[in-house]
């Protein structure tokens, strides 16, 4: 059997399995002896069931063994991240304020259309409480570390699903993004994570911060990016906001190159504090699309620092959630959250409808200048990843996640779709990512230019050094 199964992409996957030198039963048990290794280190699990898991892998096996396999993710391992509805599994949102013993009979819709893909359900990944912050630990499932420096954050807040990704624990990840919670744990682990066009993932059931909300998925390789999407790309009844579905095959043009397109570069929108070894690796990514046939012009889009209208949104929603909690049931939040429920419930209305506005103009101004540019360049992240104890490095932001993640909640304002890929290493080892963003509903170029620089570089092939097989000693 081959040793590192864990990594194979879902291409090589599906090829094992359909020439019978595989099978979903063989690569979920090792996406689960991978669990059993790492994730006492790393704690990227809330939840692993691994006889359901193995239950979907043998049905699986029976379908391949027919001929009739459910193309493109049947048998692929799968995680979930532990804020999607998951039929039988409690979704406990990383707070000690939900009922775990309540009946969980429902599927989020992109749940629903993995499972009915034929993907194996693994587990449920960690979360920071609710998702509310950039790290992720939580009152309930404590502390996700990273693969690639266990004394370091994945970021957050699906750093669960970034630890087990890197690690091994599976071959992709659904997720949901916020604020950059997939883009910026991607870019701290080496992964690829798409923040979809807002309405192009279903979502069931609504968020409290509504429109800045996504689903979207989280892989080793943008090629898993697009099957994935293949499948979750889908309108459901459920969600009002969900787009019509358009037909579109994610695969279908991802390897078309980036010749003729024009790029706008960002390396710091104008005013955001980036640190150096981030800034020259962004800056030699701009070059390289330049060297790939892109006209690349060092240009800021028309968004400034929008971290006031972005969290204006965040405070009033987390509040709307909350209200009416008692005060004893607040002093159980994650500290941190409690003063977000506190701050929006301060909020005057007319604040909140200024800022609603503003973000309208936001979203009006990048549609203008879409026109112009087919995709926009800039840093995933200002830093890389920095120690888990805090949510912020030191000496940037007093702790807030916003200052050191300024390049990507903009785009969950914007609604546009918005990719991290890996960029290359800092001397230290760590990860870093880029991050590309098309126009509204260009998901598919978006992907078509990652693939274009990840095929150019391979920065995605290297492994962490905490991860299964010769590595597992490190766990």
């Amino acid at each position: 059997m081959r040793t590192d199964i864990e990594y194979l992409s879902v291409t090589q996957l599906t090829d094992l399995y359909g020439a019978g030198n595989l099978s979903p039963v063989g690569a979920t048990e090792a996406a689960l002896a991978a669990i059993a290794a790492c994730d006492g280190v790393l704690n990227a699990f809330r939840l692993v069931d691994g006889e359901a898991a193995l239950d979907a892998a043998r049905r699986s096996e029976r379908r391949w063994r027919a001929q009739s396999p459910l193309i493109p993710l049947d048998g692929v391992p799968v995680s979930i991240k532990d804020l999607l509805l998951t039929q039988g599994w409690p979704t406990l949102r990383g707070s000690k304020l939900i009922d775990p013993d309540q009946p969980w009979e429902e599927d989020a819709p992109a749940v629903a259309r993995m499972r009915a893909a034929g993907a194996v359900l693994l587990g449920k990944t960690n979360t920071a409480e609710f998702g509310w912050k950039g790290v992720t630990d939580s009152p309930l499932a404590g502390i996700t570390r990273n693969p690639w420096n266990a004394e370091l954050t994945p970021g957050g807040s699906s750093g669960g699903a970034a630890a087990a990704l890197a690690a091994g624990m599976g071959t992709l990840a659904l997720c949901t993004d916020g604020g950059g919670s997939i883009r910026n744990p991607a870019g701290f682990t080496q992964l690829t994570g798409l923040k979809p066009s807002f309405g192009r993932v279903a979502a069931y059931p609504p968020n409290p911060i509504g429109t800045l909300a996504n689903v979207g998925p989280m892989a080793r390789s943008v090629a898993d990016l697009a099957a994935m999407m293949n499948v979750i790309a889908c309108p459901d009844v459920r969600d009002w906001h969900a787009l019509p579905h358009d037909g579109v095959d994610y695969l279908a043009d991802v390897e078309s190159g980036v010749g003729g397109l024009k790029i706008a570069f960002s390396p710091h929108l104008g005013f955001a504090q980036v640190d150096e070894e981030v800034s020259c690796l962004i800056a030699a990514a701009a070059q390289l699309f330049a060297d790939l046939g892109a006209e690349v012009t060092q240009i800021d889009p028309p968004l400034g620092d929008c971290t006031e209208i972005f969290e204006t949104h965040w405070h009033v929603g987390v509040a709307a959630a909350f209200d009416g909690l008692p005060e004893e049931k607040l002093k159980l939040l994650d500290p941190g959250l409690d003063r977000f429920v506190l701050a929006g419930r301060e909020v005057p209305l007319m604040n909140y409808v200024a800022a609603r506005n503003a973000r309208i103009s936001l979203g009006q101004a990048m549609r203008n200048f879409h026109e112009t540019y087919d995709l926009l360049i800039l840093p995933t992240t200002a830093v890389p990843a920095f120690p888990v104890e805090r949510r912020a490095p030191p000496g940037i932001g007093d702790d807030d996640w916003a200052a050191w993640s300024p390049f990507s909640y903009p785009f969950n304002l914007t609604k546009q779709p918005a990719l991290s890929v890996p960029a290359g290493f800092t001397e230290a080892g760590l990860p870093v990512g880029l991050q590309i963003v098309g126009g509204m509903y260009r998901d598919a170029l978006v992907l078509r230019a990652g693939r274009a620089f990840e095929r150019a570089t391979g920065y995605g092939e290297r492994r962490p050094p905490i991860g299964p097989g010769k590595n597992a000693r490190n766990c």
